[in-house]
């Protein structure tokens, strides 16, 4: 993978910059927000490791940014703030996953190993269900001529609802799918169908996503 590490702490940076090279990954790193938003736009990179508290641009208005931009590169935000309001904020602002200092290494790569096995679809593939489509290719969602582009998560969630349509997806299936067994909260999964749901219903009259409570969630063509 071609991983772009954005972090100010030099310590933290190059600790995980040697493991991962070890690791026969190919690793870059920028020092502050504003450089870390330049070369993410600019340049191609499989992963992003994030950090939040970065001078210049913080990690929060750095991913909404890149997400604005229409980016789906999968995001791992890295940060020593652990509160649950906090983790649903970096999912708010289009992280695909969140992992609180200190950190084992090793769990690290694993993370990452997931969010890219996710966002790299075996084939290029457009489902639809109704006025709805979403393409791996592009990683765009489209309803009723109205695209919008989703992270790397919101498109694994996406794709297994149309999938499955009009069956009910149980949390812990949604949970495997994204994050496999190496991370992914009930909070986690509920902050992304609550942005899906933003972005695929509330525009319209007829909403999609249905939540079946205690067990998971369902999409069904309302026409």
């Amino acid at each position: 993978m071609k991983v772009l590490i954005v972090e100010d702490e030099l310590d933290i940076a190059a600790n995980i910059w040697d493991f991962l090279e070890r690791r026969g990954h190919v690793v870059d790193h920028a020092v502050d927000g504003r450089q870390g938003l330049a070369r993410a736009v600019d340049e191609i990179f499989d992963i992003i490791i994030l950090d939040l508290g970065l001078p210049r641009l913080d990690g929060l208005e750095l991913c909404r940014r890149l997400r604005d931009a229409g980016s789906g590169v999968p995001v791992l935000m890295l940060t020593a703030r652990d509160t649950l309001e906090d983790c649903l904020s970096g999912f708010e602002h289009g992280a695909d996953d969140y992992m609180v200092k200190p950190f084992a290494m090793r769990e690290l790569e694993a993370r990452i190993r997931v969010l890219h096995r996710n966002g790299s679809p075996l084939e290029d593939s457009v489902l639809g269900l109704g006025e709805l489509s979403y393409s791996s290719k592009s990683m765009l969602a489209e309803r009723a001529g109205q695209s919008f582009p989703l992270t790397v998560s919101q498109g694994r969630i996406l794709s297994l609802l149309i999938r499955e349509s009009p069956n009910v997806i149980r949390h812990e299936t949604l949970l495997n799918a994204v994050w496999g067994e190496q991370g992914g909260t009930s909070a986690a999964l509920h902050s992304h169908v609550c942005t899906l749901r933003a972005l695929i219903d509330r525009p319209f009259d007829k909403p999609m996503l249905q939540t079946v409570h205690g067990i998971g969630y369902r999409l069904v063509d309302p026409a």
